[in-house]
């Protein structure tokens, strides 16, 4: 049974790692290290491991056509940097659930561009779970308590949903001829050029390693060294997840895949409820079942297609 819905698991189990690393990610921005500086943490730290790791495991699996060279690099740029470039935009001059939802309207992009542009049939059921899914976001979210929106932020947040799609897509098609360890590692590193060049590594703070960091909520009477944080956050916050994930898509495809992911937030704030005492409302546990109700349609339709 359990093989059976083996894509559907690691999505779910990617998704869920995600939103856990939410919480972890928001301990250390505490420390007053920026966003952008926690990002380049994570795709630096990330690409080092998992290269190490691939180098010793497979070498071969790195070698890349001439042709190849531009999709990863776009992989990589989009998938990786672009999509916590905009995200980071977005939640610094507009309310974090606004920023959610237009950065989950990913699935709608995936399947327009499927329908419109490759002319592909998607079935109605792909619709109807793409609409639950948004709906119960938009719900878990509460958009309507916050609705004041900025310009630069609201197209940041568009311009992430837009790269989030291109994440799935170019996952896809990469992941067809690459294994998915040698796609994460040319994935984080060139996301990992990119930061170098948005934020040099010398000018990095490097005390933050050593700092002790308060984990708040139910936790706040305890710390623990930055760098502890810092290993969860690259290892099962962005390496672990990122394979998972790239490992759904190879056998789920983008559009379905997608859909299973809007999950994330749900965990989240679930997290964020018992971890750090958020309160939940009863129209955002209503939103928590739309989302997996449209999790179920997105796998059904899935199913009916082949």
């Amino acid at each position: 049974m359990l093989r059976k819905f083996r894509a559907e698991l690691f999505l779910i189990l990617g998704a869920c790692l995600f939103a856990f690393n939410g919480i972890v990610a928001k301990l250390v921005l505490t420390s007053g290290l920026s966003a952008w500086r926690l990002t380049q943490v994570r795709c630096t730290g990330a690409f080092i491991i998992i290269a190490f790791y691939v180098l010793l495991r497979n070498r071969q699996s790195l070698r890349v056509k001439k042709g190849e060279i531009a999709a990863l690099a776009a992989y990589g740029a989009i998938g990786m940097a672009a999509v916590q470039v905009g995200y980071f935009i977005a939640i610094s001059r507009m309310p974090v659930s606004i920023s959610l939802i237009i950065e989950f309207t990913a699935p709608i992009w995936i399947v327009l561009y499927i329908r419109f542009v490759k002319k592909k049939f998607v079935p109605k059921l792909m619709w109807f779970s793409i609409a639950l899914g948004f709906g119960g976001l938009f719900l878990v979210a509460r958009v309507w308590q916050g609705l004041t929106l900025d310009g630069i932020g609201v197209i940041a947040a568009f311009l992430d949903a837009f790269a989030l799609a291109g994440y799935f897509l170019l996952g896809e098609k990469l992941g067809a001829k690459r294994s998915t360890e040698s796609l994460t590692v040319w994935g984080f590193g060139f996301a990992t050029i990119v930061w170098l060049i948005i934020t040099p590594i010398w000018s990095f703070p490097f005390g933050v390693f050593s700092e002790n960091i308060n984990l708040l909520g139910i936790f706040s009477h305890y710390n623990l060294p930055g760098w502890v944080l810092f290993l969860w956050i690259v290892v099962m916050g962005t390496i672990l997840p990122y394979i998972l994930i790239l490992h759904g898509i190879k056998e789920l495809a983008a559009a379905t895949s997608s859909v299973i992911t809007m999950i994330e937030p749900v965990v989240a704030g679930g997290i964020a409820w018992v971890w750090l005492s958020e309160t939940l409302k009863p129209v955002q546990l209503v939103g928590g079942v739309f989302v997996f109700m449209g999790i179920i349609a997105a796998e059904r339709a899935r199913r009916s297609t082949r």
